[in-house]
């Protein structure tokens, strides 16, 4: 009985033992890669630093290690103001996601107006509106241009009074004589009718009419000097 528990003793001694050797092997693999590690990033260092100081000879004459320094405090001063400029460009980025299909739907709704514009005709509306001005343009001079910049006022005044209910209705009765002027007068007209006529109140007043329309019409002469 004894022997057998004595056995079983060694066997979990041996067990353990096993444990214990398999971790040191573990633990040996794992210093040796650290070792080669070590070694592999020496040289990847070194190779860099030769480079960087290869490289930075073209500018040896312009740099300084006290301006590295003061750089490097500089930025050690300003790392808040650094963090909240960085946290703005994040926000704006984050905006521009956000607002991007917003501006897709805007442009896809813009070409689709310019689209409907274009159906209608606005765009060859405007092309010929710009022909119209430069056909003004090239008709008229600058003193023309001046002398309307001076009467713009009296000239707007003058169609303020056209466009007046009663001057419109005397316009529109004046077109439609002189549509009907060139009737055929089939009955014999007498000096005793046209008299009579004359004798109307209507007739007198067209006829005073006329007479004040011309008076007020009529462009005085200057005198000579």
């Amino acid at each position: 009985m004894e022997n057998k528990e004595l056995a079983l003793e060694i066997q979990k001694i041996n067990e353990k033992l096993d444990l214990i050797t398999r971790h040191l092997a573990e633990q040996e693999k794992r210093a040796r890669e650290i070792e080669e590690l070590k070694a592999d990033l020496s040289l990847i260092t070194k190779d860099m630093f030769d480079a960087a100081v290869e490289e930075l000879q073209d500018v040896a004459h312009h740099f300084d290690t006290r301006d590295l320094v003061f750089l490097f405090k500089m930025l050690l001063r300003n790392v808040r103001p650094l963090t909240r400029l960085l946290q703005q460009v994040q926000s704006f980025d984050d905006l521009s996601q956000d607002l991007r299909p917003l501006g897709k739907q805007a442009f896809q709704q813009a070409l689709e107006t310019l689209d409907e514009l274009d159906r209608k005709g606005y765009f060859a509306f405007f092309a010929e509106a710009v022909k119209i001005i430069d056909t003004v343009v090239t008709s008229f001079t600058v003193e023309d241009v001046r002398l309307l910049r001076e009467n713009i006022t009296t000239i707007l005044i003058t169609v303020k009074n056209m466009t007046q209910p009663q001057m419109l209705s005397a316009v529109n009765n004046a077109l439609d004589f002189f549509q009907k002027l060139d009737m055929d007068v089939t009955e014999d007209i007498s000096l005793l009718k046209i008299a009579r006529e004359m004798n109307k109140p209507e007739i007198k007043r067209g006829i005073f009419f006329m007479l004040q329309f011309m008076k007020n019409v009529s462009i005085p002469k200057h005198p000579e000097n």
